[in-house]
Formats: C-alpha cells, structure tokens, sequence
C-alpha cells in the first residue's frame, strides 16, 4: 500500500538526517536569525537539502513544503505533499538538549498519510501510517486513558497555563498537573502518543511542518488532535498555519475542549 511504501521511504531519510544532526550536535556551526526569536542554522539548512534531495528522487511528482525552503505554490496542484521541518526545535539543539527532531509527513487532501517523528540523541523513531497505527521504535503504541484534568501528565508552557487571565470567567482556573516543556511541537504530540504524557496544548498558532507527523502518529494511537474549536486540522493549504492545538487521549481530550473552546485567539 501507498502508505507502507511512504512511511518506509521517510523513516530511511530521517535516519540520515539523524546522521547529520550528529554530526553538529554540541559542536561548533554557523547559527543566526530569520527574523527574531526564530533561529536557524548550518544544520537546519543541510538536513533540509538533503530530505529535499532524497525524498524529492524518489516521489517526483510530490509537492515540497518545508519550514526551510522557499515555499512553492506548485505543491498545491500535487496528489500528495511532503510536509518537512528538518529540525523541530531548533532552540534545543542549539543548547545541546536532546529534545529536537526530524519531521517528516505525506500529506493527501489536507491529511496526512505516512508520517515519521525521528529524535536523532534518544534514538526514538516514532512512525505511522493511515489505518495502520502508530509505532515506537517498530513497538505499537497508544495514548493514554487519563480521564482527568488534575494531576494529568501536560506538555507545555506553564507560563499559559498560570497566566491570570483564567482567573476572569468564562474561564477557569487549571488545577494542578505535572507540566513539562518540549521545544519540539512534533516530539510532544510523539510523547502522547506512545502514552509517556498525557496532553499537549498550544494556544498559539503554529505551522503545518509542526504538526503534521505528530497528529497522525498520535491519531493512529488512538488520541485527539485539533485546534481548540476542535476542528480536524486541514493541511497543505495555501497558507500552512493552524491557529492552535489541542491534542490528547480519547477520554481527556474532551475535558481539555471544554475550558479552552470559548477563547478567541488572535488571527495568525
């Protein structure tokens, strides 16, 4: 099936852009600015060619949208999309934690089909393809059965989750959790799905490359991924932003919907 084959094909180029994340990893590289507060570096730049060059080869007729190439609107008239962020979190690589990773999903009508999260320091390859499930390191995975808002195990800023705003209705206050930071979005929606967290929420928007992987990957293991509307998120569009994420398993997902779905968060 055209799913298996994809799946395998980019599970082989996240192994080498692993290799060369090693290769810079904790050295010393070039590193600058696009803009501020969104840096890039050497490494970014030649894993992005050689994912591009690599999977490019080998599906021709499949459109590129990547966090580090120039966009192209000819990706909107193909079947099916590669959607690349060739580092998913940049800021911990740059500070030698290995909380980074390559990101990598096939996208066809707005959905993605095959998708690999690979972390290059761990070693953790998470993988899936539509109606197959989702894997760990070749081990099925599932999110979990958390039922409860309290105590439930969170990725994401803590800074959102105590802002004083919740404290003015219709809002309200979040209890306590365990919460955790990732710099990489694709590496939390990993997380959930194979059942080490809980939850992740953004109320920030994000791009296409974020996310694409790690919703199917945590789809397949039985979670949730939307926006905090909870509308399904649509892919390769014309402009590849979701405006946030609300993303957990089966039983905790509607709990984290029900305090957030009334907000209106600024257009991206």
């Amino acid at each position: 099936m055209q799913e298996l084959d994809d799946l395998a094909l980019i599970v082989g180029a996240a192994q080498g852009a692993g290799e060369i994340a090693r290769r810079y990893f904790g050295g010393s590289f070039r590193k600058w600015e696009k803009k501020k507060g969104e840096p890039v570096t050497e490494a970014d730049l030649a894993i992005d060619r050689f994912l591009f060059e690599t999977l490019t080869a080998a599906r021709p007729s499949y459109g590129w949208l990547s966090e580090e190439s120039v966009d192209n609107a000819e990706r909107l008239k193909t079947a099916r999309t590669f959607v690349v962020d060739p580092i998913d979190g940049t800021i911990a690589f740059l500070r030698n934690r290995p909380h980074f990773t390559h990101a990598i999903a096939v996208v066809e009508n707005g959905r993605p089909t095959a998708a690999v999260v690979l972390n290059p320091i761990t070693g953790e390859c998470f993988g899936a393809a539509a109606g197959h499930g989702a894997t760990l390191d070749g081990r099925p995975i599932h999110a979990s059965n958390c039922d409860t808002v309290e105590g439930c195990r969170m990725l994401g800023s803590k800074t959102l989750f105590e802002h004083q705003a919740w404290s003015t209705l219709p809002n309200i206050p979040w209890p306590p959790m365990h919460i955790e930071q990732r710099n990489s979005i694709a590496y939390r929606l990993a997380l959930v799905a194979a059942g080490e967290f809980d939850a992740t929420v953004a109320l920030s928007s994000k791009h296409d490359w974020d996310l694409a992987a790690g919703d199917l990957i945590l789809e397949e293991a039985g979670g949730r991924v939307t926006n905090h509307l909870g509308e399904i998120l649509r892919y390769n569009g014309a402009v590849p932003i979701q405006k946030s994420l609300i993303a957990a398993g089966p039983l905790l997902y509607p709990l984290l919907l029900e305090r957030v779905q009334h907000l209106k968060l600024p257009e991206h």
